[in-house]
């Protein structure tokens, strides 16, 4: 880890596996900024969209890519609040369309490239909590902690499935299970940083787990590894 720039939590896994809820409020509690690397392929995805980019053209994809000002928040409760240019999308990113437009995005090369120095200028003091499913390996390889959550395909889609429900939002049981094996798949197959554990990551199966008691055991972590940088600046808002 080079010491004159600011710590990183990295924290990776599939979708479902509850990494942005878990980094979330590991930021909130240290007073740490955050990283969603996930919403950045979510909102490309709704731009070029808007902007009429198919996606058949990656120059434009790239171009595109490296000029998105994103800012994410966080309220006093720990949800995230996701801001385009100063507009809060963060309920227009959580369709499952936009989430599986934005897995099909991820396996472009020039996507991700143009995405590379939107997330990493997001290292800001006194520190930076990113989740996604490269960012141990390749976007933050030299980070000080990194984190690898996964669990159940069964767990994940019951969550996903209990998240959209809650928000008023139809869903589908078998139909989301069916759409996380795609993306797992996908995920982990691409040519281009494939999802897969950092070789120094921390494995955590999140299977049968609390969200409270996951964060517990990161801000254990990350207390052990950065010691007074990692106090927290907040507790819980």
């Amino acid at each position: 880890m080079n010491n004159a720039l600011p710590p990183v939590i990295a924290i990776d896994g599939p979708s479902g596996s509850g990494k942005g809820t878990v980094a979330s409020r590991v930021a909130l509690t240290l007073g740490w900024n955050l990283l969603d690397s996930g919403a950045l392929y979510r909102i490309l995805a709704q731009v070029s969209r808007q902007r009429g980019k198919s996606g058949d053209d990656p120059a434009q994809l790239e171009a595109l890519a490296r000029g998105l000002r994103v800012d994410f928040k966080q309220t006093a409760a720990g949800d995230e609040q996701i801001l385009l240019e100063g507009r809060d999308v963060t309920a227009a990113l959580r369709s499952e369309d936009s989430g599986k437009r934005a897995s099909e995005l991820a396996v472009i090369p020039e996507v991700r490239r143009g995405l590379m120095a939107v997330q990493r200028n997001f290292r800001r003091a006194p520190g930076l909590v990113a989740d996604g499913r490269d960012m141990g390996t390749v976007v933050f390889p030299d980070a000080g902690l990194k984190i690898f959550l996964t669990a159940s395909v069964e767990e994940r889609a019951k969550r996903r499935y209990n998240q959209l429900k809650q928000k008023g939002l139809n869903a589908n049981l078998p139909a989301l299970f069916q759409d996380l094996v795609a993306r797992d798949e996908r995920d982990r197959n691409r040519s281009v940083s494939p999802l897969k554990p950092a070789s120094d990551a921390v494995v955590l199966n999140t299977t049968g787990t609390a969200v409270e008691a996951v964060v517990d055991q990161v801000l254990d972590l990350a207390h052990r590894r950065y010691g007074k940088a990692a106090a927290g600046s907040r507790q819980g808002g």
